[in-house]
């Protein structure tokens, strides 16, 4: 089994920037890939964007390209979501999964999930 802790996240204003980190531990060697959902009052779980642990290849959804980053401290077992230009609807509870089968953009191919940390930009 893998675990995963978030940490980062916070209150910010619009324009503003955070980092999420996300510590993955167990059976690591059994990751393909990770990574990063949300879910903001009343939505449903969204993909925010993901990261290869075999070939290193980030992808993101379009709502936040350009104004968000992703990567990986192999060293830590660590992944990273840089975010910038954040705005009021980026306000969710972000969590990391990890997948042991693909990258993919669904939540149903993400095996373990770590509990999630709120995210909240005022305007």
């Amino acid at each position: 089994q893998v675990q995963l802790v978030e940490s980062g996240g916070g209150s910010v204003q619009a324009g503003g920037s955070l980092r999420l980190s996300c510590a993955v531990s167990g059976r690591t060697s059994s990751v393909e890939a990770t990574g990063w959902f949300r879910q903001g009052p009343g939505k449903e779980r969204e993909f925010v964007g993901g990261i290869s642990w075999v070939g290193g290849g980030t992808y993101s959804a379009d709502s936040v390209k350009g104004r968000f980053t992703i990567s990986r401290d192999n060293a830590k077992n660590t992944m990273y979501l840089q975010m910038n230009s954040l705005k009021p609807e980026d306000t969710a509870v972000y969590s990391c999964a990890a997948s042991k089968y693909r990258t993919s953009y669904s939540s149903r191919d993400y095996d373990d999930w770590g509990q999630g940390t709120q995210v909240t930009v005022s305007s």
